[in-house]
């Protein structure tokens, strides 16, 4: 057998069912490999050994009653991994929890200094960690994330900056930077993370691996939530197949959702084995932000997709950018009150970065009125980018205008301003799908000659991840027929 961190993580899921592969030894393995490499990517703030090892131990216990009882582990449920007689679906397999989610007992920072201390107590689980302690999975630790998730990328106070595998002057993106890591240098075989605004589309573009942002009301915000509609759960990962077996668990509806979708009634992971058939796939690449390019190795890479594509057999046109100079404004007071919500001790607000208090300051000054104003706008932006997409059984856009940025280039803590503007022009095309609250899927279609990763991005009607994923997986086997133990690129300089 390959090294455990070199299998997929239903390969992992389908070995330690069949016997093959111990959850204690994968989970000591991984451990090991954080301990060795993740100085070198800042992908955990917080590694949960000792937990990690006693959910081996208690997949282990549960291995061996089922197989005491005469079960068989092996199969499929739902198009997905099973285990008969009730085993999880993903017994045995490690994985992190993004820190902006609370695991009780377990340090939760939400990337901020001023929370460097706290523990999350013992009580009420978040809907998505008990979905993903339910599937079997051990918590290997918490991830990388900037304070309260706000900034396109991973750098703060409480850990090390988030940097790609594959170069490490570069960062990871945000902010979802250290789950994208971790995924990309073999230190989790996939991971959760979030997406209010693109992130986890960006940092997948920039470690060169899958990510998903699934369509508003897929993933349940139970038992709190995001009142504004942007943020969502969703799955990163190295294979089309992984990211749609994590989806599928992820993707139970609660009680009480404010925008409810029903489960699917095929599961995800079936949808990659289906041939999509003969698609109408939009397609455009001139931002929306005056005065914003795209590099020209982003330009090359979206001509060539497009170009694959047609190839496939989809007809493949043209769309007018749909938004307009000015429609995303509606984005920012959404984001700057948002960014207040933080409960935040006044005495401690001057410990958190300037870009917080920068927005922080403008969410507060919005009055009540302001924000029902500013949902209500961006309700019909949502709406013009979502008329567009109709039209097209998906669209084909570029995830990040330019490549990877190094390490601290974004930033800008004298000047909180300029450090948005440069998030927006380095990521001029994901937010418009958080307004909508649309599908859209990552993909690492391309590398440049120095092996760097280009994203590239399809996306969907709400509700159509199944189609998407679909396409996706076409596209996967298109580009990377045998991907690399790493996913479908050449192998990170961190492995």
């Amino acid at each position: 057998m390959a090294d455990p961190h070199e299998l997929t993580m239903l390969e992992q899921a389908a070995a330690v069912r069949d016997g093959e592969l111990s959850p204690v030894e994968l989970a000591e393995h991984y451990l090991r490999r954080v301990e060795r490499l993740d100085a070198s990517v800042g992908a955990y703030l917080t590694v949960t050994a000792d937990r990690a090892l006693d959910g081996a131990r208690r997949a282990e216990r549960l291995l061996a009653r089922h197989a005491a009882g005469g079960g068989t582990a092996g199969g499929t449920h739902g198009g997905g991994p099973r285990g008969d007689a009730g085993l999880p679906p993903l017994l045995g397999v490690p994985l992190p929890v993004k820190d902006l989610d609370a695991v009780p007992g377990v340090r939760c920072t939400y990337g901020s200094a001023v929370f460097a201390g706290h523990t999350a107590p013992e009580g009420e689980e978040p809907r998505l960690v008990a979905l993903l302690r339910e599937a079997g999975t051990v918590l290997l630790g918490k991830t990388n994330t900037p304070e309260f998730g706000l900034p396109a990328y991973t750098e703060g106070r409480v850990g090390p900056p988030a940097r790609s595998p594959h170069d490490p002057s570069r960062g990871a993106g945000g902010s979802s930077g250290g789950a994208a890591a971790a995924v990309a240098a073999g230190l989790a075989p996939a991971a959760q993370g979030s997406d209010g605004g693109g992130s986890i589309r960006i940092p997948a573009s920039c470690c060169g691996i899958v990510g998903v942002k699934p369509s508003r009301g897929r993933v349940s915000p139970a038992p709190g939530g995001d009142i504004s509609g942007l943020a969502t759960a969703g799955p990163l990962a190295r294979t089309v197949r992984d990211a749609a077996a994590l989806l599928d668990v992820m993707a139970a509806p609660a009680p009480g959702d404010p925008v409810p979708l029903a489960a699917p009634g095929t599961p995800f992971l079936r949808w990659c084995d289906r041939t999509p058939g003969r698609l109408r796939i939009g397609r455009w690449a001139r931002p929306d932000v005056p005065g914003v390019t795209v590099a020209p190795e982003v330009l090359a890479a979206y001509e060539r997709t497009s170009a694959l594509l047609a190839g496939l057999g989809h007809e493949v046109v043209d769309v007018e950018q749909p938004l307009r100079p000015g429609d995303r404004d509606t984005f920012t007071p959404v984001w700057a009150v948002m960014s207040a919500l933080a409960p935040v001790p006044p005495e401690r607000e001057e410990e958190l970065l300037p870009l917080t208090r920068w927005l922080r300051e403008r969410g507060r000054a919005a009055t009540g009125l302001d924000y029902a104003r500013a949902l209500e706008s961006m309700q019909r932006v949502g709406r013009r980018l979502a008329g567009a997409v109709a039209r097209c059984d998906a669209v084909l856009t570029p995830t990040l205008a330019q490549l990877p940025a190094p390490v601290g280039a974004l930033r800008n803590d004298d000047d909180p301003a300029a450090d948005f503007a440069a998030q927006v022009a380095f990521t001029p095309f994901t937010g418009p799908w958080n307004i909508a609250g649309l599908p859209a899927v990552s993909l690492p279609v391309e590398w440049t000659e120095d092996g760097l990763p280009v994203g590239m991005m399809l996306g969907a009607a709400h509700g159509a991840e199944g189609p998407l994923l679909a396409l996706a997986a076409q596209v996967e086997a298109a580009v990377a027929p045998r991907p690399g133990p790493w996913g479908w690129g050449p192998r990170p300089r961190v492995w």
